[in-house]
């Protein structure tokens, strides 16, 4: 019985781990094709051992069976775990692995092959890649416990070589052609389509590239997504919803190939990239990508596996003496003789012709030394092929393993050929994506810097941001004018690429205007009206027409080329951009001039509507607080009152504020929201307002008398229009204010409920019992006053809705929020407390103009306090003193 000595790692229990190089080189070796002359291998290895069965098996991750002997044939390309596995325990010793009772080897006798009764003795040799690292084993065994024998160990490690050799053969093959198609696959992928996907109007735009490959013509395309999905394979359709959503739903990028059914019938197979764009709210505007045909790539598997599927090998093995004792099929072709004349047979008296040729030379070598010998040979007609002989020798004789590299030399005679083509492939590949990508960017330059303009309505900070967009996309440094509407210009924009040279271009901007002259390149292009190029040599061109330091500035910017560019809108030029290139940049090109053109006219629009948009705004919010007036400030009353225009320009509301004495003395506060947000609104609000002073005055009724009598009055005066309110009296018996308490007494028509701030901090909600009708409906319907004490103190707020409803949120948590922020804040004078409501609670740009009205009532035993400020009531007093 041979016992070899245990290598390190494989003592009983031992499970040495595949490093990670280990299983890079199996791997490769694994994704080589189904190997005919591997499982000659397997079958010699199991006949020449006389073992029941053997296992060429390849360990990456896992065991994947590469070719098998004496089992089901099924089993090659399956997979199990290492950690079941002998060849495991094989590979970890790195040498022959010999178990001659499995059961009571303490090695594997755990593993399930041991304990299921499959293998009773087992002979495992590792493989070793051609960078020194284990990739699997060859193994044989038997189910029952047996003796191997020294030269079983070595016959064993020859045909694991020779197994190694066939790998390698078949990974080296795949690989080659895998080169080539790629290659092939690279020159097809030149024609790249882009597409633009406006994810808010729902709107699709493709270049010429696209609508080919979609099979569509510019005049049949309706830019909408069903035509995308019009084209799109039934069974690929769902998938490509699905990461089209997750895209626009992250904001993150998209990927996918699919097929398309043109008209006709054809399938064609595209793949597409994309990337979702934000816009000026941080929400998905744009989905940005490019597509490309890749149809040639899906039928070249079945191509490569044609090739790889007819390798095979030739081997045989001679005995001392130098006679045949083993001969294979494909021995038998190479050597041109049938076994039955070669076996038993002196190989010298045979083939005489290898006599002293290098044949002789090294199969002496191999028999005499053991070692390995390697070399190859060529055989003539009727072969014609290239063999890599492998030959090692051991006491019974000498064993010969023939690899057909006739296709490895054919492919370095074909890749020298091939080599100029390839190269030129990839330069027309490269070209292909510089063109993808520069469009990509650019389309991607031009959605950014419309998102950035639309961002914001202020006119500098629009122009200040388009400046660095510019830069470097379209040049190394850029100037932003701005030109009123007397056609004076003003500088307000600069950039450089360069951060060292930022300094010089600010100083620049601020020296060019008053240094350049009427003939200058950039009063000719707003003269004109249109683009002016300064080709090669603008340094000196432009320093021509300036005067001072602002031409050793220019000198010092050096630029090569420039570009002067006219923002237009609405009929006149708003503003202009001059574009500069240093030394080393290239010659402004037509597609640049054209980005740069459709970059101008939007930029011009933004900067237009920015100006429209102040004067609207300024318009709108003066016509509005023209219509408020500033409310009485009764002894130890102090009010407080507020108004905000919505956001968008020209938007009077119909939002309205009032405080005001009734005869008997008692204070009047009034908020309300004629329905409407637009100048008939303001005209309406307007009448109703002045109708409530009216009556309120004349008639010194309770709240909801003076609602019920507004109610009235707009029906007979034919006022058309809805509006919410609510009236609150502040009144004072001698008793009450004995007490240090005010009697608050209110009506609601439709409106949201004011708010209490108690002297301890409370905050109350004053819902009360009954919410009458809003004003306008049912002006017959009784209306009813809410009553409640006030202690001196005491801070009560009016506002209309837009203080509290928002689109993204419900009423009740805009309530909710109000409380927190008026209790937040009860501790702050009045003034703050209002102010601070306004900032909390308000977005940026608020979609609905504010009212509102405060009263704090402060205690009446002491001089009215500095902030409340001045007392004021009107000239001509009630009878009866204010309270």
């Amino acid at each position: 019985m041979v016992e070899a000595p245990r290598p390190p790692g494989t003592e009983p229990g031992a499970r040495a781990g595949r490093t990670a190089a280990e299983v890079r080189a199996a791997r490769r070796l694994v994704q080589a094709p189904s190997n005919p002359a591997l499982q000659q291998l397997a079958g010699l290895a199991a006949r020449l051992l006389a073992a029941s069965a053997s296992q060429v098996s390849l360990l990456t991750d896992v065991q994947t069976i590469g070719a098998v002997s004496g089992q089901d044939p099924d089993l090659v390309g399956s997979t199990g775990a290492l950690a079941d596995s002998l060849c495991t325990v094989t590979a970890a010793g790195g040498a022959p692995l010999v178990v001659e009772d499995a059961a009571s080897d303490e090695r594997v006798a755990s593993l399930p092959p041991v304990t299921s009764g499959a293998v009773g003795a087992y002979l495992g040799v590792p493989l070793v890649g051609h960078d020194g690292h284990v990739v699997g084993a060859l193994c044989v065994f038997d189910p029952s416990p047996r003796v191997w024998r020294s030269s079983d160990v070595e016959v064993l490690t020859e045909l694991a070589v020779a197994a190694t050799a066939e790998l390698e053969l078949s990974a080296l093959s795949l690989e080659y052609e895998s080169d080539r198609l790629r290659w092939q696959l690279a020159v097809a992928a030149g024609g790249v389509g882009s597409f633009d996907w406006d994810l808010r109007t729902d709107v699709l735009e493709w270049d010429e590239q696209v609508l080919e490959l979609f099979g569509y013509g510019a005049d049949d395309f309706d830019g909408t997504m069903g035509a995308f999905e019009d084209r799109v394979h039934p069974d690929d359709l769902e998938r490509v919803r699905r990461l089209l959503g997750e895209a626009v739903r992250t904001g993150g990028g998209f990927e996918a190939e699919y097929r398309l059914v043109l008209p006709g019938g054809t399938t064609r197979w595209v793949k597409a990239r994309g990337q979702v764009v934000p816009g000026a709210d941080g929400r998905p505007a744009h989905l940005l990508g490019a597509v490309y045909d890749t149809t040639s790539e899906h039928g070249a598997d079945v191509r490569v596996a044609r090739v790889l599927e007819s390798m095979s090998s030739a081997f045989f093995s001679l005995d001392r003496d130098w006679r045949f004792t083993y001969v294979n099929a494909e021995a038998e072709r190479v050597l041109q003789r049938p076994r039955e004349q070669m076996l038993g047979q002196d190989m010298w008296e045979l083939f005489p012709g290898a006599v002293g040729a290098e044949f002789e030379v090294q199969y002496r070598r191999a028999m005499t030394t053991g070692e390995q010998v390697d070399f190859e040979a060529y055989y003539p007609a009727p072969l014609e092929r290239w063999y890599e002989v492998r030959a090692w020798g051991d006491p019974d004789g000498l064993s010969v393993y023939f690899l057909d590299v006739t296709a490895r030399h054919a492919a370095q005679e074909q890749a020298e050929a091939e080599r100029a083509a390839t190269q030129e492939a990839l330069r027309t590949a490269e070209r292909a994506q510089q063109a993808a990508e520069r469009t990509a960017q650019r389309l991607t330059l031009l959605a950014r810097v419309s998102a950035e303009l639309t961002a914001t309505l202020d006119t500098e900070e629009a122009v200040a941001r388009l400046a660095q967009h510019l830069v470097p996309a379209l040049g190394d440094w850029c100037i932003v004018t701005l030109v009123d509407e007397h056609g004076s210009m003003r500088d307000i924009g600069a950039w450089h690429a360069q951060e060292a040279m930022r300094p010089v271009v600010q100083r620049y901007r601020e020296l060019r205007l008053s240094s350049t002259t009427p003939s200058s390149f950039l009063h000719r292009a707003l003269r004109e009206n249109r683009p002016v190029l300064v080709p090669s040599g603008a340094t000196e061109a432009i320093a021509a027409l300036l005067r001072g330091r602002a031409r050793e500035l220019l000198q010092q910017l050096a630029p090569r080329c420039a570009q002067v560019l006219p923002l237009r809108a609405r009929g006149r030029t708003v503003g202009l951009v001059t574009l500069f290139r240093g030394e080393g940049s290239e010659d402004f090109t037509s597609e640049d001039s054209l980005i740069a053109e459709q970059v101008a006219e939007r930029a011009g629009l933004a900067l237009d509507n920015a100006r429209l948009y102040g004067q609207q705004q300024h318009m709108a919010e003066g016509l509005q607080r023209s219509l408020l007036s500033a409310p009485v400030e009764p002894n130890h009353l102090q009010i407080v009152v507020r108004y905000r225009p919505a956001a968008q320009a020209a938007q009077v509301g119909g939002d309205w504020y009032d405080a005001f004495l009734q005869p008997d003395g008692a204070t009047v506060l009034v908020i309300g929201d004629v329905m409407g947000h637009d100048i008939t609104a303001a005209a309406a609000m307007s009448q109703v307002r002045s109708l409530l002073r009216g009556i309120a005055y004349y008639s010194g009724e309770a709240p909801a008398a003076v609602l019920s009598g507004l109610d009235a009055a707009m029906q007979g005066l034919a006022v058309g229009t809805t509006a919410t309110a609510v009236v609150a009296r502040l009144e004072q018996s001698d008793d009450e204010r004995e007490r240090g308490v005010t009697r608050l007494r209110w009506s609601n028509a439709g409106h949201p409920p004011p708010m209490l701030l108690t002297p301890d901090g409370t905050v109350t909600t004053l819902a009360g019992l009954h919410h009458d009708l809003l004003l306008g409906i049912a002006p017959q319907l009784p209306r009813i006053d809410e009553e409640i004490a006030l202690d001196r103190g005491s801070t009560l707020l009016l506002y209309t809705d837009g203080l509290i409803e928002r689109r993204d949120q419900d009423y009740d948590r805009g309530l909710l929020q109000l409380r927190e922020a008026i209790g937040e804040l009860a501790k702050e004078d009045l003034d703050d407390l209002c102010d601070g409501v306004l900032q909390r609670l308000l977005p940026e740009h608020a979609e609905d103009d504010v009212a509102l009205v405060a009263v704090r009532l402060h205690p009446q035993d002491r001089p009215r306090p500095p902030q409340a400020g001045p007392h004021r009531v009107p000239p001509t007093p009630p009878a009866a003193a204010p309270r």
